[in-house]
């Protein structure tokens, strides 16, 4: 009895294990991987507008709007660019700010919303209303807390809508400071990122991330906006990317040069209000896309209560267990060191395991998220 309780603990444990092997060595080694390289030099092929969406932003747009402001990429000694900022409603001086910079900078203008609109919560409106206002087919996104890595932001993340792309993904980092939370936040971004960029590599895209995305205005205006999902405060970002993206038209753009850079939150509470509000529109994803994540976040959440299991039996399945642990455990470490690496994120892989056991903690606190309403917010 013992010996056939020990064979199914062991089958278990090494079902969970391949499951998430084949993940690692299938799908997010594509980030891990990743080998293209850009072109610093290259002239603009088209031009493009930046759009940002501020409400009661004034602070992060004094420290961040300059870097939208003074990209490299010109034509002729002009830029070849614009930047929309859309003021949502703001009531701090957002609009005096917005106003005062515009003698010095021709390719900027803002526009002001003075009236909120009903049933539509979040930023989807001032979003709508930047694109519609837009000169340009080729859009960027960013917020009002993003900083960009470089003065060649726009130029690198251009680069993606090669090969006739609509839709290009970044990667929205955080800024390093000290503290436990600020790891969890990045390391939890990171994680993220390797999924959804990895995935899209692979010809399953089903996220973006809004503080670095670029698509084309036609395909926003082709998937009728925000429609389908313009009740739900989030989604502005993932769950458009999720409806309109497909197999053959989306690019990603990895390198340190093409990220942009947020201020983390500062508290627990803030973080899980924050993570709370944007695992909502989980269950809003196509069933493929639900499927292939559920199974990977599920035999995540086994693997440990799978190992442990597996250790109360004798050798030889002591053994075996220990076994497929090496073998799982390193080839994730490779994955995740080498995605690291790539994402500039490599001062955490020292907490990487202690973060991976977290990610069971996370599983537990946010997954109800996926099951019930969330608020209405910003």
């Amino acid at each position: 009895m013992l010996d056939n309780l020990g064979e199914i603990a062991l089958y278990f444990f090494a079902a969970v294990a391949g499951i998430q092997t084949i993940y690692y060595l299938f799908v997010f080694s594509r980030v891990a991987f990743y080998r293209r390289k850009f072109d610093l030099d290259l002239a603009p092929e088209g031009p493009f507008s930046v759009i940002i969406c501020a409400k009661d932003e004034e602070l992060n747009l004094q420290r961040n709007l300059p870097g939208v402001l003074q990209q490299r990429y010109h034509m002729h000694h002009k830029p070849e660019y614009e930047v929309i900022v859309v003021n949502d409603n703001s009531e701090d001086d957002t609009k005096y700010y917005l106003r005062s910079i515009e003698p010095g900078y021709p390719h900027y203008r803002h526009i002001e919303i003075k009236q909120a609109a009903k049933f539509i919560p979040g930023k989807k409106y001032p979003l709508s209303i930047g694109l519609k206002g837009a000169q340009y087919e080729n859009v960027l996104l960013t917020d009002a807390d993003c900083k960009p890595g470089s003065t060649y932001w726009l130029s690198l993340m251009s680069q993606g809508f090669a090969d006739d792309k609509e839709i290009v993904l970044g990667y929205g980092a955080y800024h390093k400071k000290p503290g436990f939370l600020n790891k969890v936040i990045r390391y939890e971004t990171f994680f993220g990122a390797m999924q959804h960029l990895s995935f899209a590599m692979s010809g399953m895209p089903y996220m973006g991330v809004g503080r670095n995305l670029a698509y084309k205005r036609e395909l926003f205006f082709r998937h009728k906006g925000f429609t389908s999902h313009q009740h739900l405060a989030s989604g502005d970002d993932d769950l458009f990317v999720n409806a309109a993206a497909n197999r053959k038209n989306v690019g990603v753009v990895i390198d340190k040069q093409a990220f942009t850079y947020s201020e983390p939150k500062q508290n627990w509470k803030s973080w899980f209000r924050q993570k709370t509000r944007h695992m909502s529109t989980g269950k809003h994803y196509r069933f493929g896309h639900k499927f292939v994540l559920g199974l990977f976040s599920l035999t995540h959440f086994l693997f440990y209560p799978a190992f442990i299991l597996a250790l109360f039996f004798p050798p030889p399945i002591l053994w075996y267990a220990l076994g497929i642990f090496g073998i799982k455990v390193l080839t994730q470490s490779i994955i995740t060191f080498a995605a690291m690496r790539k994402l500039d994120e490599s001062d955490l892989f020292k907490f990487s395991w202690l973060m991976d056991i977290f990610m069971v903690l996370y599983y537990i606190i946010f997954t109800p998220a996926l099951m019930f309403k969330s608020k209405n917010r910003w």
